[in-house]
């Protein structure tokens, strides 16, 4: 049976939020976090999969005959989870932003679309995939904006992110990208791979649209 343990010291979901805070934690690796051990018998991270796939089915609705059902949660952790959940909903919660496609990123950057100047946005973002921060990094001149993968990250990296989302504006209304995109892409695709941030999409903007790496299959594993 696989158990926290097991798993390599840098990749325990409480080492991981030592070094880079809660926010960069999926899920599974929060839910991880607030139990701890398992039980002997029980696969922990299946046990971590299932509690987390209830939270995302009902949300605030989640109550503890949800848990307690799941083989190794008993009371003790089950009141774990739902004892944070209420204090998050008394002193944190508030109205969040989820990436889940390149139509949520559009939204967020349609600000851009007929701006007369190039201007790259990153969008940083959890370990849920929601936003942390928006921001403008470069502005350029008619048809390109030079972007260099320090003033890109260095922001990321303080919002202790656990992946982003970049998006630029093509003032001469072309969706598809140049050549110096696809460069500037790859370069900053291989420096968020160092750093450990997933980049989940890139996006071009115009007044006609938008382009989405991710859609034509141009990012990298």
């Amino acid at each position: 049976m696989k158990t926290i343990k097991d798993m390599p010291e840098h990749c325990r979901p409480r080492e991981k939020l030592q070094e880079r805070g809660a926010s960069a934690l999926t899920d599974e690796e929060l839910v991880a976090a607030i139990l701890g051990r398992g039980m002997e018998g029980i696969d922990v991270r299946t046990m971590v999969r299932q509690v987390a796939g209830l939270i995302r089915e009902h949300r605030d609705k989640l109550a503890l005959q949800h848990l307690t059902a799941v083989p190794g949660i008993k009371l003790a952790k089950a009141a774990q989870i739902l004892s944070a959940f209420e204090l998050a909903r008394r002193y944190l919660l508030k109205d969040v932003v989820k990436v889940t496609c390149a139509a949520d990123v559009a939204a967020l950057v349609a600000d851009i679309a007929g701006k007369p100047q190039e201007h790259f946005v990153c969008i940083s973002l959890n370990g849920a995939n929601e936003v942390i921060e928006k921001r403008v990094v470069t502005i350029g001149l008619l048809d390109k904006s030079p972007v260099h993968p320090r003033e890109v990250f260095a922001d990321v990296i303080a919002d202790r992110a656990a992946a982003v989302v970049f998006a630029h504006n093509h003032p001469n209304g072309e969706l598809q990208p140049s050549e110096a995109d696809l460069r500037t892409h790859d370069q900053l695709t291989e420096a968020g791979k160092i750093l450990g941030l997933r980049i989940l999409d890139h996006l071009i903007i115009t007044r006609k649209g938008h382009y989405s790496f991710q859609e034509a299959g141009l990012m990298k594993a």
